[in-house]
């Protein structure tokens, strides 16, 4: 018997800056990293000036301007029956699906990123130790709100 196809939603197009602004931040430390040791190797008069800091700095624009893209486009999410599918991974493709019954927390967060670029994301806490946390970032409030409610009332009637 063969199952029906999962239809994949879409993050917010507010996590594609949020992830943008997040690498931005990651290479700004990255290319401080580079420039010291640049400086250090250039004055030990081991390296001409650059040679550390030019290939960071071509990563890092790569990093943001297209590998957020990239790692955005591959996320995404579906709601089936009594389970939640989650879908992301650019080198590496992890789908995950969790029931609904072996949620035992659950919250909708915002960081101060995320706060900026107007998305929300939703915790799962599972059972186990193993991916007990599961993440789907990406969120409008609305929607974000909607699957916690819609997951709670599934975890109060499988607890009835």
């Amino acid at each position: 018997m063969t199952s029906p196809a999962i239809i994949w939603i879409k993050l917010e197009p507010g996590q594609l800056k949020a992830m943008q602004i997040g690498a931005v931040i990651m290479s700004v430390a990255a290319l401080v990293v580079a420039c010291g040791l640049d400086f250090q190797f250039y004055r030990g008069g081991r390296t001409p000036a650059g040679l550390i800091f030019a290939p960071t700095a071509l990563l890092c624009l790569y990093h943001v301007v297209v590998g957020a893209k990239r790692r955005f486009h591959r996320w995404g999410y579906a709601r089936t029956g009594a389970e939640l599918h989650v879908a992301h991974g650019v080198f590496v493709h992890t789908e995950t699906s969790v029931a609904f019954h072996r949620v035992q927390h659950i919250d909708i967060a915002q960081g101060p990123v995320e706060r900026i670029c107007g998305v929300w994301q939703l915790v799962l806490n599972t059972a186990g130790t193993r991916n007990s946390q599961i993440r789907l970032p990406g969120l409008s409030r609305e929607t974000a709100e909607t699957l916690r409610d819609e997951i709670r009332q599934h975890i109060r009637v499988d607890k009835e």
